[in-house]
């Protein structure tokens, strides 16, 4: 068993309730001992998703009740060892997929979470391909299961999933259809994407005269009238992956409803005839129904995407790097719809 305390006091943001960003708290308390099969991590890097950004408004459908620590995923090295781990742990580079807890110095872990992250892969470059390389890779291929010539729609292709997406489907011999405002344009033909501007362009129309006989899958974050929109666009045969709602982000009223709508749609589709496929996606799904099979993916497709990026297939999109005392500005960053990529934090750390 391996241990590493000292006088360090863990440093955690908190989400109190339904806040603007500046009113996320700072809290600080004793770093917990690992128990069995646990280890304590000293967070390099974690991130803000759009999860974090509907958690804040109560917006995310199976969010913990108010007040908790955000943060999906991190990346940092193992400082204690708990009885029942392999000591040689210690010392580690590893990434996890937490849901919550995240945005803090330190966080107890069940090792059996822990993946190994490559020597040579930087701490918050690996953070940006967790929860986002994760998603991408289990809807390109578990999911859709994509081909060698197939041509996709990625929606915010400019996104932190989208980002990873379209060039794990580019690596795959994928043609990608990207949506993005007129800004990243540029940056998505350096990908080898084909965008179109969700802003001023009709998307049906202008994914119909670049795929006229129809996308083999979209890949839909947007939720409401686009997502249907996305079924529609579908070649015969294809497949439709909708992973979240964000057109509700700013609503009122019920945080399940816009996802239930989703499901609903999702289950009539595939009880049509016509050869189509739909499916809702939710990285973390699987966890309570079996821990252990969700682990076993996450650790396979966790290390694809590492390998994807040390052959430069993907690369990490940092679109800003803040300390994690600054988690309100870096809140309002991701928010902001301005940026490339994933905004990181970086524990005790001056802004870089």
């Amino acid at each position: 068993m391996a241990s590493a305390k000292g006088n360090e006091q863990l440093v955690e943001v908190v989400l109190p309730g339904k806040v603007e960003p500046e009113g996320l708290e700072l809290r600080q308390r004793d770093i917990p001992d690992a128990g069995d099969g646990q280890i304590v991590v000293r967070v390099e890097a974690t991130g803000v998703s759009f999860a974090e950004q509907q958690m804040r408004r109560g917006r995310y459908y199976d969010q913990p009740p108010f007040p908790f620590v955000p943060g999906y995923d991190l990346v940092g090295t193992v400082v204690a060892t708990g009885p029942g781990v392999a000591t040689d742990l210690a010392g580690k580079r590893v990434a996890a997929l937490v849901k919550v807890g995240g945005w803090a110095t330190h966080v107890l872990l069940d090792a059996a979470d822990a993946v190994e992250v490559p020597a040579g892969v930087g701490a918050a470059e690996a953070e940006t391909l967790v929860v986002n390389g994760i998603t991408a890779w289990q809807m390109l291929h578990r999911n859709a299961r994509v081909r060698p010539g197939a041509t996709i729609l990625v929606h915010g292709a400019n996104g932190g999933v989208g980002t990873v997406l379209v060039q794990l489907a580019r690596a795959a011999g994928v043609s990608v259809i990207g949506t993005a405002s007129a800004r990243h344009h540029d940056a998505l033909r350096e990908l080898g994407v084909m965008p179109v501007d969700y802003r001023t362009e009709d998307i049906p129309a202008r994914v119909r005269e670049l795929a006229p006989g129809g996308v083999d899958a979209a890949f839909d974050h947007v939720g409401g009238r686009s997502v249907i929109d996305s079924w529609r666009l579908l070649a015969p045969g294809g497949t439709l992956v909708s992973y979240g709602s964000a057109a509700t982000r700013d609503d009122s009223g019920s945080k399940q409803w816009p996802v239930l709508k989703i499901l609903g749609r999702v289950w009539l589709w595939n009880a049509l005839p016509n050869g189509r496929h739909a499916y809702f996606f939710n990285v973390w799904a699987g966890h309570a129904l079996n821990k252990n099979r969700f682990r076993a993916r996450l650790r396979a497709d966790l290390t694809e995407v590492f390998t994807a990026f040390q052959r430069g297939e993907v690369t990490a999109r940092i679109a800003a790097r803040l300390p994690l005392t600054e988690a309100a500005e870096a809140m309002r960053l991701a928010e902001s719809g301005t940026v490339a990529g994933k905004v990181v934090l970086i524990p005790g750390q001056d802004r870089a």
